[in-house]
């Protein structure tokens, strides 16, 4: 890919990952344990707990791969070495945590994909504002998965390619 084409790139996979993290951020602020568990039972609990654990994860990895490119941005010669593999990481660290979350809270259910409706099933139905939190980021975490799919395996053929051959 073209230096200018990764860089406009960069600024577009950014700008994603601020709104995913501003929409992260004013859910995690707003809501804790208490407030989401309408049922007070130890399997509501653990669904809840790793629900916010993973969200939290997915804070940090945006708000972390946000402020990588941002760097990278900024400088006054783009190394577009540095900004692919910035972008592996934003696919390997964000668009995986966001559709395979450790907890399992949730999954992407891709036979729901191509009928318009939501492809995103929870493990146990979530009180409103949670399922909206994962549902409202999920447009922009297809978007990236579907922008960077070249960096998740290609990126690293690459790589490996040019250690061998070096």
């Amino acid at each position: 890919m073209p230096e200018a084409n990764t860089q406009h790139l960069c600024e577009a996979v950014r700008e994603k990952l601020k709104k995913a993290a501003q929409r992260l951020e004013q859910f995690l602020n707003e809501y804790a344990l208490p407030q989401l568990m309408e049922e007070q039972d130890e399997e509501t609990a653990r669904f809840y707990k790793g629900f916010l654990t993973d969200l939290r994860h997915l804070l940090v990895y945006s708000e972390a791969n946000d402020e990588r490119l941002g760097v990278l941005l900024r400088r006054a010669n783009f190394d577009k070495d540095a900004a692919e593999k910035a972008l592996y990481h934003v696919y390997h660290d964000c668009v995986n945590s966001y559709f395979y979350p450790k907890n399992e809270s949730y999954s992407e259910d891709g036979r729901y994909a191509y009928t318009g409706q939501d492809a995103i099933r929870f493990r146990k139905k979530p009180v409103r504002p949670a399922r909206d939190v994962v549902l409202d980021v999920s447009k922009i975490f297809e978007d990236l998965r579907d922008e960077l799919t070249y960096y998740e395996s290609d990126y690293l053929t690459q790589r490996r390619m040019q250690r061998s051959g070096s």
